[in-house]
């Protein structure tokens, strides 16, 4: 019984391993657009629809210019690289939130939030399109179907090892399940990570497309940095250090000027 779920599991890895653009990376993704989309479509409408929309009109308008600016430039790189199905299936939607925190995110399928708190941060143009193209990566690589793949995974491990375990004693049964949760668990966060780190590539790229300013992706984390942040250590965190971000982004600048030359 284990042997067959083990190489099912194998031949499933393989059936939906696929690559993400630009970086290269290989990702390992079980969840269709088509499950995920419409539930995101409808969160974000109820997101909505149960938080307060900013009445600062000009500071809206400029949002919603920038991230039509990167969501075309998006499009475009799709289009151009036999991705016009993943390109028509976005419903691309820009919303700055009266909210005092500093976050924004993309669900899938384009649907982007901003919270009045980061604004500071982003402090001009370049900022804010550097915070939108960081959070338009995450729904472009698929960051989010790949968590929810990794849940699913972990929770059928977690079958596996009990099915593994059944026959040993209890000492020897915890040991395992100790070593499977904090393995889970590290991995999840490691996986987080490296998740941020690409969505900082890939959003330096596309604000390059767009026509903005790479180097304030360097500042907005600079700005962050400044703000204070949590001390826990780096291993434990689901981001990067604001230290280790902005030596990255400074490292990657020249290639991501290369790239989107490229493909502009």
């Amino acid at each position: 019984m284990k042997k067959t779920l083990a190489y099912g599991l194998i031949a499933l890895f393989f059936y939906s391993c696929s690559t993400v653009p630009i970086t290269g990376r290989k990702r390992f993704n079980i969840v269709s657009d088509a499950e995920v989309l419409p539930t995101s479509f409808s969160q974000y409408q109820s997101f909505l629809n149960e938080n307060k929309i900013s009445k600062d009109v000009a500071k809206t308008k400029e949002l919603k210019a920038i991230g039509l600016k990167i969501s075309t430039a998006v499009d475009k790189f799709m289009r151009s690289n036999g991705m016009t199905s993943e390109a028509d299936s976005y419903q691309w939607e820009f919303n700055l939130i009266e909210d005092a925190t500093l976050n924004a995110w993309c669900m899938p399928g384009g649907k982007v939030v901003f919270y009045t708190g980061i604004m500071p941060i982003a402090k001009n143009k370049d900022g804010i399109a550097a915070i939108m193209g960081h959070e338009i990566a995450h729904a472009f690589a698929k960051h989010g179907q790949e968590r929810m793949t990794s849940s699913q995974i972990q929770q059928l491990g977690g079958a596996v090892v009990a099915m593994g375990t059944n026959n040993q004693d209890a000492k020897q049964q915890q040991i395992w399940n100790i070593a499977y949760g904090l393995g889970s668990q590290v991995g999840m966060l490691k996986f987080s990570r490296d998740h941020e780190t690409e969505a900082d590539k890939l959003g330096m790229v596309f604000m390059i497309m767009a026509g903005y300013n790479p180097q304030e992706a360097i500042n907005v984390w600079i700005r962050m940095s400044e703000v204070g942040g949590s001390d826990t250590p780096e291993f434990m965190s689901t981001h990067p250090s604001n230290e280790s971000r902005i030596e990255a982004l400074r490292a990657y600048l020249p290639t991501a000027v290369k790239i989107a030359a490229e493909n502009s």
